[in-house]
């Protein structure tokens, strides 16, 4: 029997969704959805090593968000930089951050907005060491530079906005 040559093999979670034409993108969608559930599962375990063991990765991205650039941030910002539609999740996010003192509001006018606390800001500076410790030296140069990730995440991004065109899509059916 013929032994099947490593990159003509198929690996995809469902083989009925990877039939006929296209079923790279299928391979590709079995990759994200692994890649997804191993970042999660690196985010909630780093979070924990950093002094914080009840965030799930939500907050998470929540709260590494409000951090970015020290600049405060509301509601609505917060769910289009992480492209997320169903406001709730992440206002429930807030409120749980909020309530750890991880994260502090201000009400102006109709909106509120947030921004880390010291205790978020030492979190998120903790939460980097673990990162660099554990993850960074942990990736060789050699195997992926830079120059590759940076191609890889503008190859996500831009994938990202065809399945949101295809959800609009799809939603109008």
């Amino acid at each position: 029997m013929a032994e099947k040559k490593p990159d003509s093999r198929r690996i995809v979670s469902s083989r009925h969704l990877a039939e006929g034409e296209g079923w790279e993108l299928s391979e590709l969608e079995f990759g994200l959805i692994i890649a997804s559930n191993a970042f999660s599962r690196w985010m909630t375990r780093c979070m924990a090593a950093a002094g914080q063991p009840d965030l799930n990765p939500l907050e998470i991205l929540i709260l590494h968000n409000v951090n970015h650039r020290g600049k405060d941030k509301r509601l609505s910002d917060i769910c289009f930089l992480l492209n997320i539609e169903d406001s709730h999740t992440v206002n429930y996010g807030l409120r749980k951050l909020l309530k750890a003192g991880l994260l502090a509001s201000e009400k102006r006018g109709k909106e509120v907005f947030y921004r880390t606390s010291s205790e978020g800001a030492e979190l998120c500076a903790a939460y980097r060491d673990v990162r660099r410790q554990c993850l960074l030296e942990g990736l060789p140069a050699a195997d992926l530079p830079g120059k590759d990730l940076r191609e890889l995440a503008r190859s996500l991004r831009a994938l990202s906005g065809h399945y949101d065109q295809a959800s609009r899509s799809a939603a109008s059916l």
